[in-house]
């Protein structure tokens, strides 16, 4: 979204309570972008307990205000959401012994292995995230829990995005950039670890191989710069970082698709 004061793209944009447009960091305060309720701004305000802060995609976060710290932290709330998610990602895995024969103890690791992936991308966000004393916290998007649900029992297409790790706080592009390179790099690092492990192994190489592949699309479909995937937010940070880790998912995309269909 465009800060309406000065058009600078912003990932996190802040809300003016008193005239409702949304601002970069820099233009969030009312005098600052030349607020027309400048007189609400300026009246005494009574004590509030509570911060109300606006994020992205469908959620409202109300949190009493704290401290922040480099600590990892999940909220009740946070593990409900991602139980729900294991349940949808694992039904994922476990529908493919209806299109096509595959003995359960290969079924079994498949299924651990898409189950990790996804998930493993998405904690790394959370923690560098976290790390940086960002609040950060992984929630279900409604459309992407009914695609991810409704791709267990279709045989066409396999969606897995029931939800994304939400980010709140006052973030520039070098920080959001190295936020997001941190879910890509984990499946490029994944599909490298699968990929020698498949080519050095006999009883379960397929399901390695098709581990590596999967972890590579992963990484580089969310690096495309495009929208709110990770790739645009990593270009508008560093395009050489951007260049490299686009160019690796490539590669690896390629060679294990390769291997795996022959």
């Amino acid at each position: 979204m465009k800060c309406q004061k000065c058009g600078k793209e912003t990932f996190l944009p802040f809300r003016c309570p008193y005239c409702g447009d949304y601002f970069c960091p820099d233009h969030r305060l009312p005098e600052n972008h030349e607020c027309p309720r400048m007189e609400l701004a300026r009246a005494p305000k009574k004590e509030t307990k509570q911060i109300v802060v606006q994020e992205p995609y469908e959620y409202t976060i109300s949190y009493t205000p704290f401290k922040p710290n480099r600590k990892i932290r999940f909220s009740d709330k946070e593990i409900k959401h991602l139980a729900i998610a294991t349940v949808l990602v694992v039904a994922i895995g476990l529908s493919s012994i209806l299109y096509v024969s595959i003995e359960l103890s290969h079924l079994a690791l498949f299924t651990i292995i898409l189950t990790a992936s996804f998930f493993v991308h998405e904690i790394a966000h959370k923690i560098a995230a976290q790390r940086r004393g960002f609040w950060a916290e992984f929630r279900l998007i409604f459309t992407g829990a009914i695609l991810t649900l409704i791709s267990v029992i279709s045989p066409f297409f396999k969606i897995i995005s029931p939800g994304a790790v939400m980010i709140s706080g006052s973030i520039d592009n070098k920080s959001i950039g190295k936020i997001s390179i941190v879910g890509p790099l984990t499946n490029i690092l994944l599909s490298t670890l699968f990929l020698m492990v498949a080519l050095l192994s006999n009883q379960f190489a397929m399901v390695f191989m098709l581990g590596a592949a999967f972890n590579a699309w992963i990484a580089l479909f969310n690096l495309i710069p495009f929208g709110m995937l990770d790739g645009f937010k990593i270009l508008l940070w560093n395009r050489k970082v951007w260049a490299l880790s686009f160019t690796a998912s490539l590669i690896l995309t390629a060679v294990s698709f390769y291997y795996y269909v022959l």
